[in-house]
């Protein structure tokens, strides 16, 4: 059972970390807008199901345009994906 947790515990600080080092830190007031992006994002297709901000990205897990469910996470200020995972 510790090992589980263990392991549970580093992929999750290990999923906080590639995030953090994909996205830089940036000043709070240069991220599009919670509300907007999450606009932008329905107007892609995408479906949210949560909507999170995970180290300096927003993440979001839901299902894209094809109806797969998606984890991604963006670059709040340019708004591209910096990682993906799609399910098959």
């Amino acid at each position: 059972m510790k090992k589980l947790l263990a392991v549970s515990l580093l992929a999750v600080v290990a999923s906080s970390a590639f995030a953090s080092a994909q996205c830089p830190a940036q000043p709070k007031d240069k991220w599009q807008k919670e509300a907007d992006f999450k606009k932008q994002l329905a107007g892609q297709g995408y479906q949210i199901k949560k909507f999170k901000v995970s180290g300096n990205c927003y993440e979001i897990y839901g299902k894209n345009k094809d109806g797969k469910k998606v984890e991604i996470y963006f670059d709040p200020v340019s708004g591209k994906p910096v990682k993906s995972d799609i399910e098959s």
